[in-house]
């Protein structure tokens, strides 16, 4: 030690070790902190080509990582364990050659950011979602992806814009990786009628007016053996309510390929699934052309919208008048064309999962435009088993809120009763997709069919996608409206005599979203009904997971290829208590 050090007071020199101290661990560290490399999370440069568009475009661009060569990345996002990864930003007006930046910001899913991909290789590809402006009735204008024939399925839909996958590596110190969207997915062919599969499309008045621009309601009828030799015979109706379809796909009239690739069933874990498919369909067709078959017509609606691949078949803030465009538009043109009797006594209804809810939300809304509906593992027909959420008392859509703890709630499940997804991440999913309510999935399509209009002219949320907090006025509105318990609970007195003997209903008690437990609730109501009695029937299926229909003796995977037939003993039946005195109950019974 130095003499001026040691001349300082005993109560100084502490301090100055202390000083020194500190000024040589910044020395220290001052090289690593001027030095040391940070990470940088990826980011992709995007823009489209005037080849491909000379005028600025409006959508959601998506970009996607995947580590499975196997096929495109587009075509490997979804809701399940497999998925790949996707990360979404909405575009305004990008102009062509213009680049966008998706970077850590853009919101992702299964990972929330870029930040949080590992170093690797990957096969990225870009695409962009295009969406069109709407200026509706209500005054409001929107940007809504329309369907163009394809069910509003952004990966194939005609027009969207995409690139090539190439093969990239991910570092912890990446450059901005440039991506040119020079490719554009072709438009779909019009399929043709055929002896049996007829097609017919209208332009409907009341959801032109809604949209403002044209738009169109298609349906898809089977029709009977000899239809076309029997042009005197007019023929009971079974309205089949089914996600988007382009054809009657359970229905052959060639045996089975002895070429097909079998494939394996996941769901249903049974190998050669597709080969089952193809040989139900045939045992189909094989019985509607059997001798004294009793013929009838089997519709299929196709009303896929800007928000999902159909309508919910009802009337809505968000979507406009669909039901009644159905009932007083679509299903009179169809009726004259196909020789449909015409009259509620000879028409029905079913359907399974959301068609299983339209089924009977149809009913209901229209008791006297059908005969009976037959509704098979329909999706939530009360609130307060919105799947497993409470939304009227509830505080949050994503946990189970304890005193000091919460649980995440499961969203789907599988045979066993294993998790694959909780609610909230079904939700991230959907946003990766699309903001306010615009990604083309489950649960943006019920907000969007139940829910009042939001002040920014889309749907207003049911709960806050990314917290999970419910919005307790928007479930009183959803109550209300759609709510299919209540309403019935709420209109008894005058509904229960227009529908007693016209419900069924049918769910697995495994069902894979847990929709047997709102099942459950409407059952105890429909019991409780008397003045009348509601007549009909509530049946589970034991350990069935979605979508059981009602059959008791075969396997769910079989009894789901054969709705067209199986009610159909109950409906004769029906027909023959019901229908008015003098009316045809024969001639189509050649």
């Amino acid at each position: 030690m130095n003499e001026p050090l040691r001349n300082l007071s005993p109560t100084w020199q502490p301090r100055l070790y202390a000083v020194c101290l500190g000024i040589l661990i910044i020395i220290l560290l001052c090289p690593v902190r001027v030095f040391a490399k940070t990470s940088r999370a990826p980011q992709f440069s995007i823009a489209f080509t005037k080849q491909r568009s000379d005028k600025p475009l409006d959508g959601r661009m998506l970009l996607l990582l995947s580590t499975d060569p196997s096929e495109e990345p587009r075509m490997q996002i979804n809701d399940t364990p497999r998925t790949q990864m996707v990360f979404g930003i909405d575009i305004d007006g990008l102009k062509p050659e213009e680049s966008v930046f998706v970077d850590e910001k853009a919101w992702g899913y299964p990972l929330r950011s870029l930040r949080d991909v590992p170093p690797g290789e990957y096969y990225v590809q870009a695409l962009l979602h295009r969406y069109e402006t709407f200026h509706r009735a209500d005054g409001k204008v929107v940007k809504l992806p329309m369907d163009r024939g394809e069910g509003q399925h952004w990966n194939i839909a005609p027009g969207n814009l995409y690139s090539k996958p190439v093969k990239i590596t991910i570092t912890k110190n990446n450059t901005p990786v440039r991506i040119v969207l020079d490719q554009e997915i072709p438009p779909i062919s019009v399929p043709a009628d055929t002896r049996y599969v007829r097609h017919i499309r209208i332009q409907s008045e009341l959801l032109s007016n809604f949209w403002g621009r044209p738009m169109y309601l298609s349906a898809i009828v089977l029709v009977p053996e000899g239809f076309d030799e029997h042009p005197e015979v007019r023929y009971p109706l079974m309205l089949f309510h089914d996600h988007f379809v382009d054809g009657i796909d359970d229905f052959r009239t060639e045996p089975p390929d002895p070429n097909l690739k079998l494939d394996y069933s996941e769901r249903f874990h049974i190998s050669g699934y597709n080969r089952i498919q193809q040989e139900e369909a045939y045992k189909f067709y094989q019985q509607w052309i059997s001798p004294k078959f009793p013929r009838y017509l089997v519709v299929k609606i196709q009303h896929a919208n800007p928000y999902y691949d159909d309508s919910y078949a009802v009337n809505s803030a968000n979507l406009g008048p669909y039901g009644d465009a159905i009932e007083t538009e679509l299903m009179p043109a169809l009726e004259k064309k196909f020789r449909s009797i015409g009259q509620g006594w000879a028409r029905f209804t079913y359907g399974g999962s959301t068609g299983g809810w339209e089924s009977l939300a149809v009913q209901i809304s229209y008791p006297d435009h059908y005969n009976g509906v037959f509704a098979a593992c329909p999706d939530p027909v009360d609130f307060r088993a919105y799947t497993l959420i409470d939304l009227y008392k509830d505080t949050n859509a994503f946990y189970i809120e304890g005193a000091h703890k919460r649980v995440a709630q499961p969203g789907m499940r599988d045979y066993l009763g294993h998790v694959t997804i909780t609610i909230q991440d079904s939700n991230a999913y959907e946003l990766a997709l699309g903001t306010k309510g615009r990604s083309g999935e489950q649960w943006d399509i019920w907000q969007a069919v139940y829910g009042p209009v939001g002040a920014d002219g889309y749907p207003q949320p049911i709960f806050n996608k990314e917290t999970g907090e419910i919005d307790h006025q928007v479930a009183a509105y959803w109550k209300e409206h759609f709510d299919l318990r209540a309403i019935l609970e709420m209109n008894w007195p005058t509904l229960g005599p227009k529908l007693q003997g016209k419900i069924h209903i049918y769910c697995g008690s495994a069902d894979t979203y847990f929709l047997n437990d709102a099942v459950y609730l409407m059952e105890d109501f429909l019991k409780s009904t008397s003045n009348p009695p509601y007549g009909g029937e509530v049946k589970y299926g034991d350990r069935a997971e979605h979508c059981w229909n009602g059959d008791p003796n075969l396997p769910n995977y079989l009894s789901r290829l054969h709705y067209n037939t199986m009610y159909l003993t109950k409906i004769l039946e029906r027909i023959e208590k019901t229908a008015p005195p003098g009316a045809d109950v024969t001639s189509w019974r050649y």
